[in-house]
């Protein structure tokens, strides 16, 4: 089974295809795994793309039931899952690539932007997270009680009042917009943007659309979208047409 690993840190991945690169970064939050692709995604784009791209995903650091492992970092949550993703394309030799990401991976997605705008060439945000005034404690709450527990089960060194830290760093002292960028920079990205927006608890559509409307080169799918298998399929062909007319073309 493939892994990368820098010092402490050790990440699970999988690929699928050929092509040029794609990064997929799963959903469910903090649990986000290449097992969610199959099990809990509205589609699975390492089946459906794998015939348009070199498809790259992986277990998110500490991720229950995934395979990577590594510290807490407590000062800079979102900056270290987003240098697991880039040491991770280091080691594969891709320098540029395209982005996929559910609901976590929108956040992600704003901060390997913001980190390293000369390597993501274009990004698509299914479902992304984000902040909802009134449920200013849901990312805390849900990763106290599903997360953390296990956490701490399987890494004695870990504590609860650790994961406390972590979260509250990760979130709650984040509590507005899509945690990891401001609105300002959002206005700032030139990078081309695709967004399928939900309106789940933890996937709110103002939100997305609000990014929409800032970013000066994203564009928005239709919605609702997960409600019929029909405009999942409509979906899946829109980001796959996004993609490819972003790919760079090598001479």
């Amino acid at each position: 089974m493939p892994f990368y690993e820098r010092g402490s840190i050790r990440i699970y991945y999988e690929e699928a295809g050929s092509g040029f690169p794609l990064l997929i970064i799963p959903g469910g939050g903090l649990n986000s795994t290449i097992s969610s692709l199959r099990m809990a995604s509205p589609f699975n784009p390492m089946e459906v793309y794998k015939d348009d791209f070199r498809c790259i995903s992986a277990d998110l650091r500490n991720a229950d039931l995934g395979q990577s492992s590594g510290p807490l970092e407590t000062d800079r949550p979102w900056d270290g899952y987003s240098e697991d993703q880039l040491g991770l394309m280091d080691h594969l030799g891709i320098r540029e690539f395209l982005v996929l990401g559910f609901c976590i991976g929108g956040p992600m997605i704003h901060n390997l932007i913001r980190l390293a705008p000369e390597r993501v060439v274009a990004a698509a945000m299914m479902q992304p997270s984000g902040f909802r005034p009134e449920s200013p404690d849901l990312f805390y709450n849900n990763n106290t009680k599903s997360w953390g527990p296990p956490l701490c089960e399987k890494r004695p060194e870990i504590t609860m009042a650790m994961v406390d830290d972590f979260l509250n760093s990760m979130y709650t002292g984040r509590g507005d917009f899509v945690f990891t960028v401001s609105r300002d920079f959002a206005r700032s990205i030139q990078t081309p943007l695709l967004i399928a927006p939900d309106d789940a608890l933890a996937h709110p559509y103002k939100v997305a659309m609000e990014v929409a409307s800032l970013a000066p080169n994203a564009e928005v799918t239709i919605y609702p979208w997960k409600d019929s298998q029909p405009h999942i399929d409509e979906v899946v062909a829109h980001a796959r047409r996004f993609l490819k007319a972003h790919e760079p073309v090598i001479a």
